[in-house]
């Protein structure tokens, strides 16, 4: 007994290369691709907008403009809170999906005497170090990017003397905060840890079911009043752009929120839609199993869904942000746009659809890392069906329809939303802002929606759907019925 008891105590003194196998387990890899792809993105993101305002104000046409040096540090900040709010939620639904497919292994440890404070505590001290790899490979490519885009912008523009200097002490911040976001997921994914008992060491389910998740009332109602409050910000924050481009830090306030709102109740919103999609695909044994997995373990779903929606939201709202934009700042110059500083509209235009497409490749790196967990997590259940008579054709055509289903159904949100949060971040931001000082302002317009971005953007999502099932459906149709019914 006491051999057992202080088990816990000797695997603690491990080599600190030992310390580090847990990166080889499966969805490490692409938490540390994730950070890194955040901590690039709020790099790039920070050097692009300071780079842009430089450009701007170095312009003999609106260099003056007071306004427009508060319209680009906005921007600035703005942008940079919407990267690390995608690395926010696309890195702690990586990680707790990671620690649900622990809870066999948390279970058995505690078993052994281990406490649950201590399993906690790895967690969080892995997602520590998962956080600072993938944010100093981050760092150094996004330094990397910006010299270079700098100086292509500089030639492509044959812009000179504007003065901005990439190596900044502020480039920092975003792999910091990726570190921190990192960690703070990690830590706070790994709740599930203080509830598992000893006895779930002999049970299989890692992911908690439909009744368990409606089962907490309180997240819904805080998901609505969040939801609820930002679209009434988003209402105060267009209003206001009628009188000051701070009209968009209601907005902006207003778009996170309601996000947000969007996130927390995602397990009881989202299911619900991908059931919808799933009866778009008829009534066959593979497409009703599709379906019905996304109920079934609304989580897991969630999590998977909830990514892609945030990156087809983000690449929309640049997208459409960006032509209100030019149809606001036209109707303020009385229905025609100057021709020099429309280029330099697009050109920024080209540069954010860009830096905003990372978002939408964070979340594809989400959407397949978290296919691939799943499917490693239902070894049993899909061993199961192999066992009933399912082929490894139909294994395969079921793990295809889920990836088809979330990527549908966060397209179709994604594009709702998008366009939505686009139009009221121009709006409230540029509605008082004229074209040229001493013009007129206050214009009001409809959405303006770019249709060629939005094609691309659907081109993508069915390039991502292919993509993000290649991995899943080849493991899903390795795994022999005896060998999986006898699997964790």
């Amino acid at each position: 007994m006491t051999a057992v008891a202080a088990a816990p105590d000797r695997m603690a003194a491990v080599r600190p290369s030992a310390r580090l196998a847990f990166l080889r387990e499966r969805g490490m890899g692409a938490s540390v691709l994730v950070a890194a792809l955040s901590a690039a993105f709020g790099v790039t993101l920070v050097t692009t907008t300071g780079y842009i305002g430089a450009v701007l104000q170095n312009d003999p046409y609106i260099g003056d403009s007071e306004t427009l040096a508060i319209v680009v540090a906005i921007l600035s900040v703005l942008l940079t809170a919407v990267a690390m709010y995608v690395a926010a939620v696309v890195t702690a639904n990586t990680f707790s999906t990671i620690v649900a497919g622990r809870v066999r292994r948390i279970a058995l440890m505690r078993l052994i005497g281990a406490s649950a404070r201590s399993q906690r505590s790895e967690v969080g001290r892995q997602g520590l170090v998962v956080g600072a790899i993938g944010a100093l490979i981050g760092l150094a490519a996004g330094v990397g990017l910006s010299y270079a885009g700098t100086a292509l912008g500089d030639r492509l523009l044959g812009v000179a003397g504007h003065g901005y200097v990439v190596a900044q002490p502020v480039l920092v911040l975003p792999a910091a905060i990726v570190v921190l976001t990192t960690w703070a997921a990690a830590w706070v994914g790994s709740r599930r840890v203080l509830t598992v008992t000893p006895l779930q060491a002999l049970g299989g389910s890692v992911e908690r079911t439909h009744d368990a998740v409606s089962q907490r009332p309180a997240r819904n109602v805080l998901a609505i009043v969040l939801f609820a409050i930002g679209a009434v910000l988003l209402g105060v924050g267009v209003v206001g752009g009628f009188v000051t481009p701070l009209g968009v830090l209601p907005a902006f306030a207003g778009g996170l929120l309601s996000f947000t709102g969007l996130v927390l109740g995602a397990t009881t919103v989202m299911p619900p839609v991908l059931r919808m999609v799933g009866r778009w695909f008829g009534r066959s044994a593979t497409a009703v199993l599709a379906s019905e997995n996304a109920l079934r373990h609304p989580e897991r779903s969630s999590r998977m869904s909830i990514g892609v929606v945030m990156g087809v939201t983000l690449v929309t709202m640049f997208a459409v942000a960006t032509e209100t934009a030019k149809a606001v700042l036209t109707a303020n110059a009385g229905g025609e746009l100057d021709s020099e500083f429309s280029v330099i509209m697009d050109t920024f235009a080209n540069i954010m659809m860009g830096l905003v497409a990372v978002s939408a490749v964070i979340a594809a790196v989400g959407l397949v890392n978290l296919l691939t967990i799943g499917v490693v997590q239902r070894r049993r259940e899909l061993g199961l069906l192999r066992s009933l008579g399912l082929s490894g054709r139909q294994v395969r055509a079921m793990v295809l329809l889920e990836a088809t289903h979330i990527t549908l159904a966060s397209l179709v949100t994604g594009l709702v939303l998008g366009i939505a949060y686009g139009w009221a971040g121009a709006q409230s931001l540029l509605g008082s802002v004229p074209t040229y000082p001493g013009g007129p302002a206050g214009s009001l317009v409809l959405p303006a929606v770019p249709w060629a971005p939005v094609l691309a953007i659907v081109a993508a999502m069915a390039v991502l759907t292919v993509v993000a099932a290649v991995t899943p459906t080849r493991l899903a149709t390795s795994i022999a019925p005896v060998e999986a019914l006898a699997a964790d």
